[in-house]
Parts: structure tokens; sequence; C-alpha cells
């Protein structure tokens, strides 16, 4: 390898390096798992008024913060939806959350998914991002009916993650109860 060529790589990881300790610095504060779920403020993203992460306490919330740029929150939005028609009679709903995002791209977006679980959005984007811990879209956090973080996924979930993490633990809960 020439000394350009050997340069050139070892810039290029560098780069990397840098790119990739910054995301783990600037997650360094995010939520854990069994840590309280943060007291966001949100709103309806049909405007019509706010809302709260309280006003599903006592049931399973997964959490999906999505934009409507995100080409991994175009893949998982069908899978969402599917397993929250099949899951909402068990105590288990899907609140999504829009971020940085135009609103009227954002409600054609629920639109073209016909999406039927809740739609608010964030009203403060970098409260909401830093309360989270967020590093990208799509992300998705499993809250359990006492209000605390059950799993976190950053990035998109599919119908394997869904069935194979998410499940399990609404079904162990209907268990107990």
């Amino acid at each position: 390898m020439s000394g350009k060529s050997f340069a050139a790589v070892m810039a290029v990881l560098a780069v990397v390096g840098v790119l990739g300790f910054g995301l783990l610095e600037k997650n360094d504060e995010a939520i854990a798992q069994g840590d309280p779920a943060p007291a966001i403020p949100l709103a309806e993203l049909d405007g019509s008024g706010d809302a709260s992460l309280r006003d599903y306490q006592g049931r399973w919330v997964l959490l999906n913060f999505w934009s409507s740029w995100c080409d991994p929150c175009r893949t998982e939005a069908p899978e969402l939806q599917s397993f929250y028609e099949r899951h909402r009679d068990r105590g288990f709903v899907v609140v999504a959350v829009d971020l940085e995002d135009v609103s009227s791209d954002a409600r054609a977006f629920v639109a073209e998914f016909r999406l039927s679980y809740p739609q608010l959005r964030a009203t403060d984007n970098d409260e909401t991002i830093e309360s989270f811990g967020l590093v990208g879209r799509p992300e998705n956090v499993l809250i359990d009916p006492e209000g605390r973080i059950a799993l976190i996924r950053r990035g998109p979930v599919d119908a394997d993650y869904l069935r194979e993490q998410v499940e399990p633990m609404i079904a162990a809960e209907e268990a107990r109860g």
C-alpha cells in the first residue's frame, strides 16, 4: 500500500472513530432499562391539544420516535400497525412521536400507512431527543405499565423483533395479572 493510500485509510478510520465516539458520548446520558420514562411535553399530531405519556399509564406502551423523511420509519410503520392491531386489546398501545418534521408531511405519512395508533409530536424536539438519548430515527422504547423502560431499540423494529422481544413481555405481564 502506498503512503498516500495508507494515509487516506487512516484518515477515514480516524473520522469513523471520532463519529462513533461522538455518538457514544451523546448517548452517555441516555435512558436505560428500569429507568422511569421521561416526562416530555407532547401534543396531538392533528393539533387538537396537548398529550402526555401519563395518559397511557397502566398499559404497555411501545413509544415509536419517527420522522416522515426517514426511510427506515417507512419500512417499520406497517409492522407497527399490524402488531398494534393484534395486541391493542391486551393492554398494549403503540404511541408514535413525530420529531423534527413538517406537520403536513407527518400527517401525510400517517394517512399513507393508515396508522390508527395514537400520533403525537414533540413540542420541544431538543428536550425529547436529550431526555431519551435519541441518536437517530426510528427509535423505539417499550414502557411497562408502571411507567418504567422495559426495552430500548435504537433503529427500526421488524416483525421478528416485535414477536421475539416485545410480545413475550406483554404475555408475561398478562400471565401475572
